[in-house]
């Protein structure tokens, strides 16, 4: 299992063989296309996330310690940075994602080429896999 410090690499080396934005759009449109549904009975009101302006489900699971994220969205490009997120974030201790120092989103230029309102959802979508995180950790799992 790679450490989230890994697989944000990882992410980073794989958007550096696009020099073109449209090809790093299409790159985030497939990663959101190769994720696999969101089962229907996790796209429930409380599993939408505020603060983005297309509808974001987000689902996470405490499976052997490790969050377990799954999540959908109604936009491709939506789609593919919630996919982005996951590759990274899921299947991490509560800990290790509370305490990821997360670079990836600025070191790829995402936040450079979002819209505001995309940016914003980002953040909310970042912020909401961090309370997850908690809420776990409070539990004391």
């Amino acid at each position: 299992m790679n450490t989230i410090e890994e697989l944000q690499q990882d992410v980073i080396e794989q958007f550096s063989d696009y020099e073109d934005w449209m090809d790093k759009y299409q790159l985030l449109i497939d990663l959101g296309n190769e994720q696999k549904p969101l089962d229907e009975q996790y796209k429930t009101e409380k599993n939408l996330i505020d603060g983005c302006q297309s509808r974001v489900w987000l689902q996470a699971d405490l499976i052997d310690g490790k969050v377990h994220f799954q999540a959908e969205s109604d936009a491709l490009i939506v789609k593919g940075i919630v996919a982005l997120l996951i590759s990274v974030l899921s299947d991490h201790t509560p800990d290790e994602i509370l305490n990821a120092n997360l670079h990836f989103i600025e070191d790829i230029g995402l936040t450079e080429h979002l819209s505001p309102t995309r940016s914003n959802g980002l953040l909310a979508m970042l912020k909401q896999m961090k309370l997850y995180a908690m809420a776990f950790k409070a539990q004391g799992n």
